[in-house]
This record gives C-alpha cells, structure tokens and sequence, in this order.
C-alpha cells in the first residue's frame, strides 16, 4: 500500500499521515524492496508452563483451590506469581450456578456454628468405616477446630464440643446447628416445639450455651461452617495421603495452625488474632462434663483390645473373648462378664497400656498346655505277637 501511494505521486508525509504512521517508516519501505517481518510477540505464563499438565490434573481430580496448588508447585521449583495460576485455575473450572445468599455476622462471643462433613472412608481394625469430620467455626473471628471421627454418636459429639471449647478457649454464647439427630429428635417449624436429644441439651444446660437450629433446606443459613468443610476438604484433605485415623487428625492438627494463622477473605483479619476479641463463657470453675461413649471389641489372643489405634492389656484368660470398652473422661474402662479392667487413656496412636499382673501365670499355662499336647502314650505288647508276625 505504502509503494502504491508513492507510486501514485504521494509525498512521503502524506503518506504517513494517511496510514498514521512514522515518517522513517514510510521512507524505508519506498526505498526498501524487501517485506517487512515482526518478531514473535513474547508469550507470557512461561513459568507456569512446564506445570500445566499437574495443575490441571489436580484440578480435575480434587478441584484444589488455587492457594493449594501454588503451596504445591512452589515446592517443585515454581517461581511464578499468584495472578497467572489463578487466571490459568479459573479456565480449567467447572461453571457453577450462584445463588444469592444474606451474609450474617455476629458480634464477639455471640456464636459458633457446627456440622459434619463426609470425606469417604478409612480403614480401622481391619474394618471400612465411613470418616467424617467434626467441624466447628467462631462466628466473628472464624478461628475453627476440627477432628475426625469414624463415630458420630451423640456421646463423641459431646466429647468433640469439649475439646472444640479447650482449642477456642471458651464457649460462646449460641451455637447454631444443622437439623442432626444427635441435638434435635423432631424438627418444628418453631424451634420451642422442637423435641430435642436429652443428653446433649444437658451439655448446653451445663455449659450454659444456647441451641439454635438452621432453617429446614436451608444450610446456607450456618455458610461459616458450610465453606470451612468446603476450605478443609480443597486445602487439606484432597491429595493427601493418610496412614490412620490418629494420622488424619496429627496432621490436621498441623494443618489448624496454618488455616487459623491465615488471613481470612471475608474480614481480612487473622482468626488466631481475632479470636483474643471473641469474649467467651470461660470452663474455669466450672466442673466438668461427665461423658461416656461405649463401644464392643473382640479380645486379641495376646491378651490386648485394640481402641483408637491404642492397645490396653485384660487378664490373659479372656484372650479370643468379645468385650465392652467404655470411654468416660479420658480413662478406658473394659468390661468382660463382671469384671472390669481400667485403663488411662493413650494419647496418640500404636501405644501399649500394659498390666504385669493381666500375664501372671501366662507362660505356665502355655507350658503346660504344650506338654498335654506333645504326650504320647505308648501301646506296651506281648513279644509273642511279634514273633507271629
């Protein structure tokens, strides 16, 4: 075009005020006879790329948040910025459909929300049982606790509020509940008709916390507790590998520090420094909660009843015998017909409790057993029946 202008008696200045272009440009390619050509435009992401097919397949396999995955490549040698894998995460995302919702906030101390989430199952004595995790949220820091548990009964979930109340420090004033069978037997439509679980309102009444329950069909209403099931399953649980239930938990353990320690998006605040604003019902001076949780195991035949990945000893005579564990304010008691062994509970896991006196007399049995078996009574005859033969 430019040639074909000058050819066709325009002045270069014309030309390069027709096109919008620089005068020496214009000049070169009139006198030029070659074609121009451009450099590649430099790509950008290029330190992301060699992470792509990672990003992507942790993305389809565990919709890790974005925040998981640059923890995650970081430790592969990645050195790129936030920004790029965010966009790049967004992309590789499933649309969803939004539904707008009331955010509610709550005053320091006012309110903590509970519930459980699913997280498939976990192998424990040999058996597949189904894991949750008991998830509990102050309301105005958002500083959270949770634990997990292969046992939802209304006596663990007591247990969990305790050690939810030790971690937080304190107990708020409300705690708002899903409709779980474990605080509510029948659900009104006016929470006052509403025929609640005895023992666990004798928590509240101990405690002095009030029980309130969400909306029917509407979980939106406890989003806290929602979204930090939701945190915990994206940030913590997916793409990990666990050995056990106490393994779960040890490094979930390790895992509350972090969350808690982060800023949280919504208040733009830390939870572990908010929550020294939260003003809590102190359990100084308050006596403890008695609780129990009762559950059935088969005696091994090295005289051991196996119990949170912890073995307890029992009187070598009940080897091979199904027994009753109770669990009641950190001591195991087993129960085998009428008698009954104590234990002090263990903390952590592949521990031994063992009692010298459960063995006595152990290896004589044995002994003796041993020599009834191996006897051999030998038939005496008569040499004249040999002689016959």
């Amino acid at each position: 075009m430019i040639r074909n202008m000058a050819e066709n008696g325009m002045k270069i200045s014309e030309i390069a005020k027709e096109l919008n272009m620089d005068r020496k440009t214009v000049k070169k390619y009139v006198k030029s006879r070659t074609v121009p050509k451009y450099g590649q435009r430099k790509k950008t992401g290029l330190k992301l790329d060699p992470y792509r097919d990672y990003i992507r397949d942790r993305i389809n396999k565990y919709n890790l948040s974005a925040v998981r995955i640059l923890e995650e490549i970081r430790k592969k040698g990645y050195n790129g910025g936030y920004s790029t894998l965010k966009t790049y995460c967004a992309t590789l995302r499933k649309d969803r459909a939004i539904n707008a919702v009331i955010r509610y906030e709550t005053e320091p101390g006012r309110q903590a929300q509970v519930d459980f989430g699913e997280f498939g199952h976990i192998e424990i004595d040999k058996v597949w049982k189904k894991l949750y995790a008991f998830s509990y949220i102050l309301g105005y820091s958002r500083y959270r606790y949770v634990e997990f548990t292969v046992d939802i009964s209304t006596q663990n979930l007591i247990k969990m509020h305790l050690n939810a109340f030790r971690y937080t420090g304190g107990i708020p004033s409300e705690i708002l509940y899903d409709n779980m069978k474990q605080v509510v037997l029948e659900r009104k439509i006016k929470t006052s008709e509403s025929k609640f679980n005895e023992a666990f309102m004798r928590l509240s009444e101990h405690y002095g916390f009030t029980v309130r329950l969400c909306w029917p069909y509407r979980p939106q209403t406890k989003g806290k507790v929602e979204r930090n099931i939701g945190y915990l399953r994206s940030n913590f649980f997916s793409g990990r590998t666990f050995e056990s239930l106490q393994d779960t938990n040890t490094q979930c353990s390790k895992w509350l520090i972090e969350a808690n320690g982060k800023v949280n998006t919504t208040t733009g605040k830390i939870p572990s420094d908010s929550v020294k604003e939260e003003i809590l019902i102190t359990m100084n001076g308050i006596p403890e909660f008695t609780y129990s949780i009762t559950n059935t195991r088969k005696i091994s035949r090295e005289c051991y009843v196996n119990y949170n990945s912890n073995r307890y000893s029992v009187p070598w005579k009940y080897a091979g015998r199904e027994c009753t564990v109770k669990e009641e304010n950190g001591k195991i008691r087993i129960q085998i017909d009428s008698e009954i062994v104590e234990h002090e509970m263990l903390a952590g896991s592949f521990g031994i409790s063992r009692k010298k006196e459960h063995f006595d007399g152990l290896l004589k049995a044995i002994r003796d057993q041993n020599v009834k078996n191996y006897s051999v009574e030998v038939q005496k005859r008569d040499l004249k029946d040999f002689e016959v033969l």
